[in-house]
This record gives C-alpha cells, structure tokens and sequence, in this order.
C-alpha cells in the first residue's frame, strides 16, 4: 500500500514514528499527480516547492513536537492565492496571475508545516457543479462504471478527484453553494464547510462574499477535523472573520451520541426523489437511531424557495466582486483596434477573458440589481434567505443537535450529460446543499454506500452554528456505521 493511499491521521503517526520521511510521502504523492494527469485534477505543479517545504518538515519532525499536519502532502484549490504561483480561479481572464501574497489558509497551513503539491482543478470563479467551466478543461471522476468520464462535481472537482484518486492525502476547497459538499459525495470522500466566518476568506478569489466559505476534503472524518484545525481561526484581514475560539476537533471524537436529537426535515422528501437517495437516508437515520440518537421530524418550510434565492443573490454578488476584473492591472488584456478605448478594452478583454457560464452569472447578477429590478429580485431574495435562516434557527432552539439529509439529488453524472441545453437542470444539483449557505450553517458530507451502479452515495449533516466539533462527532458516528471502505478502481 502505497504512502499516496494513506490518511492525514495514518501519515501523521509514521510521521512521527520516523518510519517514513516528509520528502518520501511527498515523493509517493508527486509520483501518483504524474500518473493521473488523465483526471485533469492538478493545474499548476509545484514540486519544487512542495519538496523543499517536506525537507522543511523533515527537520521540524526530528525536533519533535510537530504540528499535526507537519509533512502532510496537500492540493490546493486553485482560488486560494499562492504567492508566485499561478492562481487563476479556472479562468482565462486570470491568465499568468501570479500573487505577491499569500492567502490566510494556506499561510496558516504552511505555518503548520503543510506541503503544497500543486494547484487544484475548479469550475471557473467556482461557478458550476461538474468541474466543465474551467478553462482548463474538466477534472475526471476516478470512479469509472462504463466508457463514460463522470464528473468528480463542481466547484471543488479537482480537489475531490485527486483525494479520492490518492494523488494527495487532503485538499482544500471552497462552499458557496455546494462545492465541497456535492462533489465529494460524487467522488465518495468526506467535506466540511464550516460556518459563515469560521475560516478566513482573506486571499481567496471571491464568487459571493457572503457564502463563501472554506473548508477541508479528506479521506475521512477523523482526517476532516485535524484539518478544519489548522484552517480554522479568527484573522483580523477578513471583516467577516469570527473572533470565537476554535475548539480541539479531534478531541471531539468521542462516537458518542445517546441523547442527542437528529432532526429530519419533511421538505426534503422532494417530489420523484430518487428512491435510492430517498432508502439511502432512510438508512442512514437508522444507522444514528441504532447509535442512541432520537429521531425527530422537523419542518423547513421556506427551503422550497432556497434554489432560486441563492441564484438571485449569489450572481449579484458576483457581478460585483467581478467587476474589477477588467483587463487594467492584471490579467488578461485584450488586444484592441485602431481608435479602441477604454470602454471597449473592458468589453473586448471580459468577452474573451470568462467563459460562457460566468458571462451568463453575471448578467443575471446585473439584471436584478438594476433599478427597475432591484426590489423585484435582490431584496426579495434577501427576505426570504432571512426566513430559511430563521427554520433553522427554531429547529434547534427546539432541541435539535444536528439536521440528516441527503448531499444530492443523484449519484456522478457523465461529463456533458446536464446543463448543455438548460443551465436550470445544472442549478438542481445544488438543491440539498445552498440552504446552508444561506443560513450560514456548518455542513458535513460522509460518504455511506454505493448505489446499484457502483457509484458512491453521501448524506450531510447539519450542525448548529459554531458547533463544527458536535456536527463532526455526529459525521464520526455516521462514518463509523456505514463503514464505508470502497475505492475506485484504477483506470487512469
């Protein structure tokens, strides 16, 4: 078994142990990213970089007393700004980007002395729920049942092909709708998004600020916490950031959930709701019945309306944070006619620069913060996130610790199979997962069993907010369960 299979917890003990080296593990993980280049997963190698931060490791391990994730081969999203490395959002407007700074995350990762192999695959701007916006080109499912290439889900796909393809231990990702969430149950992992404010969003390529969140992709639960742990934190960079103290995550394993209340939102039983999604969660709601939690309905009335209020909000922030990507200080820049001016170089240098669902997110997002629009959509879809934040907020002050739904609405799909015709049946995907978003609200995807066709299906934990530490002991219980060990076969 080879050292690029391991988990961030199994690494970290031989870490320490000495019974393998940082530079090795690192070694095992770049010689793995160059044999799966037909997943599309990695964009930007760093392996000069990477080895050099192992070596640093080694050294720091031998002093002992070394962080958990000192020597731990990570991937990176391609959102997060990584100081001299190419960081493009998956875009073409970003071009030969190449930040003078570092992004919190990855600072603090690297503080913690974690090792970066390289830059992530991603929808562009993280718009998209099958990894087929980016200007890379798609990142590949390693689950493989026919001659089709699935999509590993968006806009985390990269990330969730390479961890479940064994090219790195973890990878990070970001969450404004979904996209930790859906793309590692495509791909059969574990993802966190924390709460709103839980990790800093300072030097991260913003889609919608009042969503975005970031968080870890991981082998497993138990991987998810050590993570979150080095991630987590207040920064005094980033105005939405938490001034709260981050618990010990993987102290909070206990498997210990007697008591504790599970609350199961009627809502959610969509009409022609996959009935393997719909017998996967009846299963899971044994699974955490069995562990001595109490089962409780619960009502989310206004989640019927959390689709098409996010995708009022989320592309009008985007219009706005996209703004400044015109062509005058970094970036692309198009090449402009006799008598071209500025206005023209805005329009020639965004019309080459984004591709065709980003243009599409931003005109809608313009749409409905013109005047004549403006109360119509933007406020209207204001309100009503106010009103699904406000179901949770009396789901739990009525007792209940953590909320059990389905992740998605199916398993992978085959890359160009949604969305060509109608951008709407791409949105669905999104169905089970924006309404955390919206609410701010810390969610977990665990990986629980494969359906009729050999593809992995997950469910998601809601937690209280702040309350990572119980959501991710309620996820440990539910892993435990389901016992979930399957792997994709290697094809690539």
């Amino acid at each position: 078994m080879s050292a690029n299979t391991w988990t961030i917890e199994k690494a970290r003990d031989a870490l320490r142990k000495g019974e393998i080296s940082a530079v090795d593990l690192t070694m095992s993980c770049l010689t793995a990213m160059d044999a799966g280049e037909a997943l599309g997963a990695f964009v930007h190698k760093t392996p000069e970089i990477a080895l050099e931060q192992a070596r640093a490791a080694d050294a720091r391990l031998k002093q002992g007393d070394a962080p958990s994730l000192c020597g731990i081969p990570l991937g990176i999203k391609d959102l997060f700004c990584t100081k001299g490395v190419g960081s493009q959002a998956a875009s073409g407007i970003l071009k030969g980007f190449k930040p003078e700074y570092e992004s919190t995350v990855t600072s603090k990762l690297f503080a913690d002395g974690a090792v970066m192999l390289g830059k992530l695959n991603m929808d562009e701007f993280a718009m998209g729920s099958s990894n087929e916006s980016s200007v890379y080109g798609p990142a590949v499912n390693p689950w493989k049942i026919d001659e089709r290439k699935l999509t590993p889900g968006g806009s985390s796909g990269g990330s969730a092909a390479a961890v479940a393809g064994d090219l790195c231990i973890a990878a990070t990702g970001t969450d404004t709708g979904g996209s930790i969430r859906q793309p590692a149950a495509f791909t059969g992992i574990v993802g966190i998004k924390p709460t709103y404010g839980r990790v800093s969003r300072w030097g991260i390529i913003a889609y919608a600020s009042s969503l975005d969140q970031a968080g870890p992709m991981t082998k497993t639960v138990g991987d998810a916490a050590i993570f979150l742990q080095s991630m987590a934190g207040h920064d005094p960079k980033d105005s939405t950031s938490a001034d709260i103290a981050v618990p010990d995550f993987e102290a909070a394993l206990t498997g210990d959930i007697r008591g504790k209340v599970i609350g199961i939102p009627k809502e959610y039983r969509l009409d022609g709701l996959n009935e393997e999604v719909s017998a996967l969660w009846d299963k899971g709601i044994e699974m955490l019945r069995a562990a001595g939690a109490e089962i409780r309905e619960i009502s989310l009335p206004h989640s019927k309306y959390a689709l098409p209020a996010y995708y009022v909000i989320a592309p009008a922030e985007a219009s706005s944070n996209l703004a400044r990507y015109d062509g005058v200080r970094y970036g692309h820049r198009a090449k402009l006619g006799p008598g071209d001016g500025i206005t023209e170089m805005y329009e020639k240098t965004r019309a080459e620069g984004f591709g065709p669902e980003v243009q599409r997110r931003i005109m809608l997002g313009t749409y409905v913060l013109s005047a004549g629009f403006y109360d119509a959509y933007y406020n209207r879809a204001r309100k009503v996130r106010a009103l699904i934040k406000r179901d949770f907020e009396l789901a739990f002050e009525a007792g209940v610790d953590a909320i059990l739904a389905p992740t998605t609405p199916s398993a992978a799909f085959g890359l160009g199979e949604q969305g060509s015709a109608d951008p709407v049946e791409m949105y669905l995907n999104d169905v089970f997962t924006v309404t955390l978003n919206l609410a701010g609200l810390p969610g977990v995807q665990v990986p629980v069993a494969l359906n009729r066709d050999g593809l992995p299906m997950g469910l998601q934990l809601i937690g209280r907010p702040w309350d990572e530490a119980g959501l991710l002991n309620h996820a440990y219980v539910l892993e435990q369960a389901a016992g979930f060990v399957a792997k994709p076969q290697k094809w690539w």
